[in-house]
Formats: structure tokens, C-alpha cells, sequence
């Protein structure tokens, strides 16, 4: 899916993998001002809190802080505004059955550039609770112990 010669990530949302299960996840463009663009690439972007919602066949991004560019001349824009998405028919309807019907959440895991343009990578996630963040923990802890015992016997 990604090569690494043309992408370069701005933002992860390391947090999502810890308090959500992804089930599946979809690449967006993002429509966005000139200005943001320039936010975006000097890193002044914050996703932890930031969600996707469909509405009206459309998917948008809420709650995605970009600083307002410093360089800029003129009047700024709020920088938690609402963002629309770019994605296809087939995959907005997709998205929609999943939020509506199954009680999926749409959470954004990194923004990157591919090229020149601005993506971001959404995750179909299922919240999960107190007890399945310790059960993950647990698991990941035991499968680097099982790791560090293999490389020691090779």
C-alpha cells in the first residue's frame, strides 16, 4: 500500500491503537487551505482528538487542530474547523453502514504526504474497554518475551 520513496508522515495518533481495536482502515484526501498545507508541513497538526463522521454522503474530519500559519497575511481560520474528506461512493457508503449499523468509529491513525498531497489514514475501530487495553498489554508483553527468547537460542 505505502511505499516510503514518496511518503513523508507528519502526525501518528499513537493513542488510537491502544484505545481502539482497528478493524479496517481506508486512505482520504483532505480538502484543505493553502495555508493549513503550509501548518501541515512545518508539523503544527494535532489528530489525538480528532474523529470522522458521515453525514449527508459526505465523510468529515472533526476536532483535527492546525495551527494557523504564521507567515500568513490576512485573516487566519479557526483552526478546529470541520474538514471535509475525499473519498469514493462505494467507500462512503461502506463507511456509512459500518458507523450506523455495527457502531464502528472512524478514527484518524497518521496524516502524510504522497507526493504533494495531503492524506490521512483512517481506522474502522471498536472501542475498547478497561479490560481489553490490559488483555492487549498482556499479549504484546508476552509475544516480545517469546521474541527475546528465540533470538537468544538462534
Amino acid at each position: 500500500m505505502k511505499t516510503a520513496a514518496n511518503i513523508k508522515v507528519i502526525a501518528r495518533n499513537r493513542k488510537a491503537r491502544h484505545d481502539y481495536e482497528i478493524r479496517d482502515t481506508f486512505e482520504a484526501g483532505i480538502e484543505l487551505l493553502g495555508t493549513e498545507v503550509k501548518s501541515i508541513r512545518d508539523g503544527k497538526i494535532n489528530i489525538s482528538d480528532a474523529y470522522a463522521v458521515v453525514e449527508n454522503g459526505q465523510v468529515y474530519l472533526k476536532k483535527l487542530h492546525i495551527s494557523p500559519y504564521k507567515m500568513a497575511d490576512g485573516e487566519g481560520y479557526d483552526p478546529l474547523r470541520t474538514r471535509r474528506l475525499l473519498l469514493h461512493k462505494r467507500e462512503i457508503k461502506k463507511l456509512s453502514i459500518h458507523t450506523e449499523q455495527r457502531g464502528m468509529t472512524l478514527i484518524p491513525l497518521s496524516i502524510y504526504f504522497k507526493g504533494k498531497v495531503a492524506k490521512i489514514e483512517l481506522g474502522l475501530a471498536i472501542g475498547r474497554k478497561k479490560y481489553d487495553k490490559r488483555q492487549a498489554i498482556a499479549k504484546s508483553e508476552a509475544d516480545r518475551r517469546i521474541k527475546r527468547a528465540m533470538r537468544k537460542d538462534i
